[in-house]
C-alpha cells in the first residue's frame, strides 16, 4: 500500500484524532508528541485534507484575512510574479503609517 492509498483510506475518526493530537501536542492517552511525530502527523493531515476536499477555511493552517484581505495589512498585496513590492525598488508611502503614543 502506498502513502497516498493509506491517506485516502484513512478513517475520518483517525484524522480527527491526529489533528487534535497535533493541536494539543499530545496523544489522546496524554503522552507528548515528539517533534518527528508532530511533523509526520501534520503532513498526513494536510495530505488528507487535500485528497478529501476539505474546504479551505476548515483546513489546518488556514488564516482568515477577513476585512484586511486586499489591504496594505495583507502581506500578499504587492506580490507580483513571486516578488514582493519591497523587492521592486518602490519606497513605502509615509502617509500610510502613523505613530501611536501612549
Amino acid at each position: 500500500m502506498t502513502y497516498d492509498e493509506l491517506i485516502e483510506r484513512l478513517d475520518p475518526m483517525v484524522y480527527r484524532n491526529l489533528r487534535q493530537s497535533v493541536e494539543l501536542g499530545k496523544w489522546p492517552d496524554g503522552r507528548p508528541l515528539t517533534r518527528e511525530q508532530r511533523e509526520i502527523s501534520l503532513q498526513a493531515i494536510i495530505h488528507y485534507e487535500d485528497l478529501h476536499g476539505v474546504p479551505a477555511q476548515e483546513r489546518t493552517g488556514y488564516i482568515d484575512r477577513g476585512s484586511k484581505a486586499g489591504t496594505a495589512c495583507d502581506p500578499t498585496v504587492g506580490m507580483m510574479g513571486g516578488q514582493s513590492a519591497g523587492n521592486e525598488g518602490e519606497s513605502a508611502d509615509s502617509d500610510q503609517f502613523f505613530e501611536v503614543k501612549s
